[in-house]
This record gives C-alpha cells, sequence and structure tokens, in this order.
C-alpha cells in the first residue's frame, strides 16, 4: 500500500501509483469525504465545457434536421 508524509505546510505528495489509478493530472480538484471517521479522496469530476450550451438551440426541437441543414445552406 503507497505511502506519504505531511509536510510542515500541510502539504502531500500522490504517490505516482495513486495518481496513475485516479488519472490524476496537475490542476486537478480532489474533494475530501468523511465515511465511518476515515476520510476517502475522489478526483472531482471535470465540468464538461459544453455545459453553457445547454438549451442553445431549444428553440429547434421537433424540425426536421435535414430541412435545417437545407434552410441554413440557403437550398
Amino acid at each position: 500500500m503507497p505511502k506519504t508524509k505531511l509536510t510542515s505546510k500541510g502539504q502531500v505528495t500522490i504517490p505516482k501509483e495513486v495518481r496513475e489509478r485516479l488519472g490524476l493530472r496537475p490542476g486537478d480538484e480532489m474533494e475530501f469525504t468523511e465515511r465511518d471517521g476515515m476520510y476517502v479522496v475522489a478526483k472531482c469530476a471535470a465540468a464538461s465545457p459544453l455545459i453553457k450550451y445547454r438549451g442553445y438551440l431549444k428553440h429547434l426541437a421537433g424540425k426536421d434536421p435535414d430541412q435545417l441543414v437545407e434552410d441554413m445552406r440557403g437550398q
């Protein structure tokens, strides 16, 4: 089982084996959850960069996709 030590600044180095298993990269966020007197560390799911576009085409719902493409192309 991988181990690490806490520095005087409260920092730890996550062992390479653990980083690879969790798919951690520089800049990734992690969350700490307490369970039964222990803490569980998990990688936070990254928000999709496409979320800001959710509902953007709502006004086109139910329309024929082929007709929409033809309209955009001016045919």
